[in-house]
């Protein structure tokens, strides 16, 4: 009862997820940052623990977010639009993508030296439209 209600503050309270977006800039680099920590305070919100941000495996392949939700390790692959002309954010989550964060995910596992737990790829996806809250959609076990 008491953690529901922390994390329903949290939600409520998050500055990232209630700050109304500014005009879009023309810095994708700068987008993309702000939707990683606008997807962290999300994640946190819904009582998921940040492992690590921004994991490049040593043979290549990338995972943006590690989290822990209760006993499964989830590898959150952050998409961030300024836009809906181009259709969804997942919809940039090709075959392609999907390999990279497999790579990602199995350098994590290698350095944790098992893979005798539970683990789950995830994307969260950010658009963050002028003079909006922005909104945050998760989509969870998105694989092959």
């Amino acid at each position: 009862m008491l953690r529901a209600l922390r994390l329903q503050l949290r939600k409520r309270y998050s500055p990232l997820l209630n700050r109304v977006c500014p005009p879009p800039a023309d810095d994708h680099l700068a987008i993309g940052s702000l939707g990683e920590r606008i997807a962290c305070a999300y994640l946190r919100s819904e009582g998921r623990r940040i492992l690590y941000r921004n994991f490049r495996a040593p043979k290549g392949g990338e995972i943006d977010i590690v989290a822990r939700e209760g006993n499964t390790l989830v590898f959150v692959e952050v998409k961030t639009r300024t836009s809906e002309r181009f259709g969804r954010p997942l919809d940039s989550v090709d075959n392609k993508k999907k390999k990279l964060m497999q790579r990602g995910a199995n350098g994590w596992l290698q350095l944790l030296g098992t893979r005798d737990l539970r683990w789950r790829f995830d994307v969260v996806e950010i658009i963050l439209l002028e003079g909006k809250k922005p909104r945050v959609t998760m989509v969870e076990n998105v694989t092959g």
